[in-house]
């Protein structure tokens, strides 16, 4: 028999509130097993379940998103069920296309964002190599000097680069 989590297990392993839980329950996303005494009691799959709207959340895709995109249709054969329509399917195939163009315009602005990231990293580390060597007595001439040398020379690589 599989092990089953009570509400605030299963909080804790995901690291969210019990109100997430029974938040995400309230709009249908998940339906966990009840004990006799009726505390919800959560499976492996429900916690995947749970992870797997938490990762959709943090990239933003609304609830309403989330609901179709948890429409899966092998688990509909699996649970027994006939399947879905051919008008269903192809709603299904259009909400997920639209998903993963989502999805892919997201990767793409955290790509830009990290980029972004590292240029800045870049300018700070080198103002913080400038002021550690100005504290450890080097001329501020020569640091000069040096900065201005190492900017022409990442200019000219950067435009035999292109």
């Amino acid at each position: 028999m599989p092990e089953l989590l009570t509400i605030h297990d299963a909080a804790e392993r995901l690291n969210v509130t019990p109100r997430t839980l029974k938040y995400y329950e309230e709009r249908g996303l998940v339906t966990p097993s009840r004990s006799e005494g009726r505390y919800r009691l959560y499976s492996e799959q429900d916690l995947e379940k749970f992870a797997r709207i938490l990762r959709l959340r943090s990239l933003g895709f609304s609830l309403q998103g989330i609901t179709e995109i948890l429409k899966r249709p092998l688990d509909a054969v699996n649970e027994g069920r006939s399947g879905y329509s051919m008008t269903s399917l192809r709603d299904i195939e259009s909400a997920l296309t639209q998903q993963l163009e989502s999805v892919d315009a997201r990767i793409a602005a955290v790509r830009r964002e990290l980029k972004e990231a590292q240029a800045v990293r870049g300018e700070l580390s080198d103002d913080l190599e400038y002021i550690q060597r100005r504290i450890a007595d080097e001329k501020q001439e020569d640091l000069v000097k040096e900065r201005l040398a190492r900017k022409r020379r990442q200019q000219r690589s950067k435009q035999d680069a292109e």
